[in-house]
């Protein structure tokens, strides 16, 4: 298991473990859709891996609002794109 998931960083910067899930899962969804992977350099990562560091990274978020909750917006980037 990737060491991020082991620690409470990832877990607060999301809002909890449920959230985190979820957030993993739709951007999962996303990258087997087309979309680009908003890091750079990816060789070699796993879509699990990347999806980590794109939220480290502050590049993907759950909105915070609960008629937003569960959406995932790329930060800095038009929504639709992708």
């Amino acid at each position: 298991m990737l060491e991020e998931l082991k620690s409470e960083e990832i877990v607060t910067k999301v809002g909890g473990r449920f959230k985190l899930a979820a957030l993993i899962q739709r951007r999962m969804t996303e990258l087997l859709q087309g979309s680009r992977p908003l890091i750079e350099d990816t060789e070699g990562m796993t879509m699990l891996e990347i999806v980590i560091q794109e939220i480290l990274q502050d590049k993907i978020a759950i909105e915070g609002s609960a008629t937003d909750e569960g959406t995932t917006q790329a930060q800095g980037e038009p929504e639709g794109n992708g």
